[in-house]
């Protein structure tokens, strides 16, 4: 584990508040809302692969949304009654670090949809054939 200063080091200062503070940032600002690449999208935080491509979809939110984790160890979910709402908080379950919501409106086959901040992750284009 990090201490503070050096996640201040490691983070800007706005994933900081994303994923430090448990901020969120502005819909539709984000760079991969609307990514469409093949790949793999790891925690901006310590690099755990949490998301792919293929479980991505469009939720119309402004976030990056996806139907499943690529294990449901790598995340941790926490009960969040902040601003007057009952929701579910993700966290990656190794560096503790705030991702975003979860939600019970995603389509089938789960019914979910992970409502994540863009700058809680990065992203590992797949392999060219």
């Amino acid at each position: 584990m990090k201490t503070d200063d050096e996640w201040k080091r490691a983070l800007t200062p706005m994933q900081y508040a994303v994923m430090r503070e448990g901020g969120t940032e502005r819909a539709f600002s984000g760079e991969h809302w609307n990514r469409n690449e093949d790949g793999t999208y790891v925690c901006a935080g310590c690099g755990t692969e949490l998301f792919t491509s293929a479980d991505k979809f469009d939720a119309g939110c402004g976030w990056p949304s996806y139907t499943r984790a690529i294990d449901e160890g790598r995340i941790q979910e926490l009960s969040d009654t902040s601003h007057g709402m009952d929701r579910t908080e993700v966290r990656c379950a190794k560096c503790g670090g705030h991702l975003g919501h979860l939600f019970d409106d995603g389509p089938e086959p789960t019914r979910l949809r992970y409502c994540i901040n863009s700058l809680s992750l990065g992203f590992k284009p797949a392999p060219k054939p």
